[in-house]
């Protein structure tokens, strides 16, 4: 069975996407997510990366979009880049209850970026994989450590109800240090069921490009110049052979790719590409 697969973008609050570059003259700032998700299925939320969000702010992304849209939610870099992985239990538990679990059915997988410091420890990486919650049960109970910041902080009691306990919850890690590039981290990252991202850095980072979970996850962030650089059309054929390669491949029941080339507006133009390519054969 082929897998599904979903185009989408890496945030959307871009300033020079405005004007007619990819968001209509006159389009209001407050439309703009209720625009570009009947455009696209997907979006990834990055500010949750940067500190945490109102359990109001993800309940009023779930009312924007329409049914069927997923959010990617990128994970605190507080645990990531200064924690470095380590004594994140309180700040996990935070993390999860700042809302994500208020986006429902529209939430999808939780994206970890590891900072380019940051080389591969099996233990530190062993626990850190093993403390993610697996299914929306674990989400709920781990977010339950964290309601009394949440409220201390924003005074809002996030949503700690779940309609399936059981149902999965997947992660995604990327990676961007040499380091990780071996096959034992592989192997960990399927023990674990993580999927592995695989990032097109223009060559700034490290390159992965393995099938670790039922999910594999894309992003590309520009292949001449990080952010900044468009998709020429053998590129996007190429990345189309990729995409279907991988929702062909057994066990894969999920394809996400994001656009993080925003520069220029190439982002959303080169997503609406590649999903041509893909629908057309």
């Amino acid at each position: 069975m082929t897998a599904s697969i979903r185009i989408g973008l890496s945030g959307w609050r871009y300033p020079h996407w405005r004007g007619g570059a990819f968001y209509p003259s006159g389009l209001v700032q407050r439309r703009e997510l209720e625009y570009v998700s009947r455009v696209f299925d997907t979006l990834e939320l990055n500010g949750p990366f940067y500190s945490l969000q109102r359990p109001s702010s993800f309940a009023r992304w779930r009312d924007t979009t329409p049914d069927g849209f997923v959010f990617a939610v990128k994970g605190s870099r507080f645990i990531t880049h200064l924690k470095k992985l380590a004594g994140i239990d309180e700040a996990l538990a935070a993390f999860f209850a700042s809302g994500l679990l208020d986006l429902g059915d529209k939430l999808g997988p939780v994206l970890w970026q590891l900072p380019p410091m940051l080389g591969y420890r099996p233990d530190r990486m062993a626990a850190f994989l093993g403390a993610l919650p697996r299914t929306w049960g674990a989400a709920t109970g781990l977010a339950g450590g964290g309601v009394d910041r949440i409220l201390d902080r924003f005074g809002e009691q996030p949503t700690l109800t779940v309609a399936d306990a059981s149902a999965p919850l997947r992660h995604a890690v990327e990676v961007r240090h040499d380091s990780f590039a071996i096959d034992s981290f592989y192997e960990l990252c399927r023990q674990f069921g993580v999927a592995l991202v695989v990032a097109d850095t223009a060559g700034r980072y490290t390159w992965v490009d393995q099938v670790t979970a039922e999910l594999v996850y894309v992003r590309l962030h520009g292949d001449r110049e990080m952010y900044r650089s468009g998709y020429s059309d053998e590129g996007i054929a190429w990345w189309a052979d990729r995409v279907r390669g991988w929702a062909d491949t057994p066990g894969v029941t999920q394809v996400v790719v994001y656009f993080y080339n925003d520069g220029d507006a190439h982002a959303p133009h080169d997503a609406l590409r590649l999903a041509r390519r893909l629908e057309s054969g």
